[in-house]
């Protein structure tokens, strides 16, 4: 199987430690002026969604955990999990909360989103990199609210909340980054 050494750790990597998947969410490479380099990183579990930090030296190793990604349409939230159906089989399977945090504020019905299995078991979700979703509510234009640059909190159809230039209105749809959260454009 493959591995994973100090010097491949970078931001998004994803590692097995203890023989739970982990992607790297933030790391630094420290070179102290006496003794060996060391990675100090932050890695969030795929399964809880918690994060914890962990220190590298070099010569540790860690496995690539073997994971496969599944496109499946999101249908429903049943008060306890989300629920989503497998586009080939019909199939259906529910995740956590916990599962799709990172998700789950930009996904509404019937969103195609890729459902990532570790040793056959559904442990989290990912949403498209881009969404077109509709803005639920934002604050009015007011005369000379015309500077560039200048944003305002929108809140979309999904309960996210982001950040829209002043010539955005309710009900305008939008196409917005999910990796990031920022707007992108005006869909016409």
């Amino acid at each position: 199987m493959a591995v994973i050494s100090m010097g491949d750790i970078k931001k998004n990597v994803r590692l097995e430690i203890s023989r739970v998947p982990y992607k790297v969410v933030e790391f630094q490479h420290v070179k102290p002026g006496k003794g060996a380099a060391f990675v100090r990183m932050k890695v969030k579990s795929f399964v809880n969604g918690k994060v914890v930090e962990k220190t590298v030296h070099a010569g540790d190793k860690f496995e690539i955990p073997n994971m496969e990604h599944k496109t499946m349409q999101y249908l429903y939230d049943d008060g306890d999990m989300l629920q989503f159906m497998d586009n080939d089989t019909y199939d259906q399977i529910g995740l956590t909360y916990d599962q799709c945090e990172d998700a789950m504020k930009w996904m509404k019905d019937g969103t195609n989103v890729e459902i990532i299995f570790h040793n056959n078991k559904a442990i989290s979700v990912e949403a498209p990199l881009t969404m077109e979703l509709e803005i639920a509510e934002t604050p009015p234009n007011f005369k000379g609210d015309t500077s560039s640059g200048s944003k305002k909190p929108a809140t979309l159809e999904t309960g996210a909340v982001v950040q829209v230039p002043y010539h955005v209105l309710e009900g305008d749809i939008i196409k917005v980054n999910t990796v990031d959260g920022e707007y992108l454009e005006k869909v016409k």
